[in-house]
């Protein structure tokens, strides 16, 4: 159960003091002329007692009782409950009166602390009755309240999930146009050289294409599938850079067939070249280390990068990834980022997830 803010909290304190004046008043109002200017004046203070338990027997029931055991379903339990809370208030309200209020304005013999403990028929009659009517419209027009509340924040969230599907769908179908013209003329180089890469070079291209286009629109992909098209995505790559330009290492622990958003590890993999050897003339390493259990998928990528370069820590696609975990994992995930000694670093941990 969330926790209400402040604007709720003074919502329904507005509402409160608007609705037991109203209700004290009404039943004044009702009174008035019906007695004598004295008998008026102590119907008063027997109206002003019962209105205080009522609102402290509606707030008790509403807040504690219907909160804790009715919203939990726990209906057995909410019914014992409210049947003690109704008596317990009652003997309070009733003593409050005996005790407090009417020997301010009358000298006739108390009821005997026995009598306001034990006479059930009189309590539920001028007490219980008097609670149950106060607690029955405050709790209608609380319920009536949440409901509209609640109907107004499913229809919000229900926009903002809908707003963040469509990009979500958009970012899935963007392939970086520099890899695309890149990759194409690295083929096209090695068609002209005749070169045995050509026919594998295509193939790992339109493996990438299909994987974008079609997996890369499911909700969760396997992280085996994934790391298949990053081996693809780096073996492209890799034709534009020789061995001294280009260091790649690879640790792969698959100990569970678990599943990832789409695209979730490839577009790291796509930063690192793009701020690691892509803008270094130096030997550029990246480091790429995926663990997978019962429990967690630990994603970890590193990549160099020179002393003149600026890490890409605000980077679009961080941003993006960032948003994307919230949507499929809402706080129930860990994306690092780190910086030291010319090793840019980031790590994606996810629970466990069997599609």
């Amino acid at each position: 159960m969330k926790t209400p803010s402040g604007t709720q909290i003074r919502q329904t304190l507005y509402f409160q003091l608007f609705f037991w004046t109203a209700l004290f008043l009404f039943g004044t109002a009702r009174m008035y002329g019906e007695y004598e200017s004295g008998t008026f004046k102590e119907m008063m203070i027997y109206n002003f007692c019962h209105w205080i338990f009522q609102i402290a027997g509606a707030n008790f029931i509403y807040f504690v009782l219907i909160r804790r055991f009715f919203d939990r379903k726990r209906y057995a339990e909410f019914s014992l409950y409210l049947v003690i809370s109704l008596y317990v208030i009652s003997v309070i309200n009733r003593f409050f009166l005996v005790y407090i209020a009417e020997p301010l304005f009358t000298k006739e013999e108390k009821d005997s602390v026995y009598s306001i403990f034990t006479d059930i028929s009189y309590l539920l009659l001028h007490y219980t009755f008097t609670i149950i009517s106060g607690t029955f419209i405050f709790i209608s027009i609380m319920f009536f309240i949440r409901y509209k509340d609640e109907k107004e924040r499913t229809i919000k969230l229900q926009k903002e999930k809908t707003e963040l599907e469509l990009e979500l769908q958009s970012l899935k179908s963007q392939l970086n146009p520099h890899f695309l013209f890149n990759t194409l003329n690295n083929i096209y180089s090695l068609s002209i050289t005749h070169s045995d890469k050509t026919s594998q070079s295509i193939s790992q291209l339109s493996d990438i294409l299909d994987y974008i286009l079609y997996k890369g629109q499911k909700k969760w992909v396997s992280v085996s599938d994934e790391l298949a098209i990053i081996e693809h995505y780096i073996a492209l790559e890799s034709l534009r850079y020789h061995d001294e330009r280009l260091k790649i290492q690879k640790n792969i622990r698959l100990n569970s067939p678990n599943t990832i958003p789409p695209l979730l590890y490839l577009t790291l993999v796509e930063n690192a070249f793009k701020h690691g050897v892509g803008k270094s003339s130096e030997t550029t390493e990246i480091n790429i280390d995926m663990e997978t259990n019962s429990q967690y998928s630990v994603f970890t990528i590193e990549n160099s990068f020179s002393g003149h370069q600026t890490a890409n820590e605000k980077g679009i696609g961080l941003e993006n990834i960032q948003r994307q975990l919230q949507y499929h994992y809402h706080e129930h995930f860990t994306f690092s980022i780190s910086q030291e000694n010319y090793i840019f670093k980031v790590e994606i941990i996810t629970p466990s997830h069997d599609d």
